[in-house]
């Protein structure tokens, strides 16, 4: 079993070999999550309002 001292030894040790991004990097891929988030959400909006609108007529 592993002591929480050579667990956190290990995991600093793992962390170190990292590549971490740039902020640049990070700041650019944080738009293009948000960016595509909001794409998706209109595109289910928009068929949310027309199935609305379909059952809004059958209905």
């Amino acid at each position: 079993m592993t002591t929480p001292v050579t667990f956190l030894k290990e995991v600093r040790f793992e962390l170190n070999k990292v590549e971490w991004p740039s902020r640049e990097q990070a700041l650019r891929l944080t738009g293009v999550v948000i960016a595509i988030s909001v794409a998706v959400g209109l595109f289910i909006g928009l068929w949310d309002f027309i199935f609305f609108k379909i059952m809004e007529v059958l209905l």
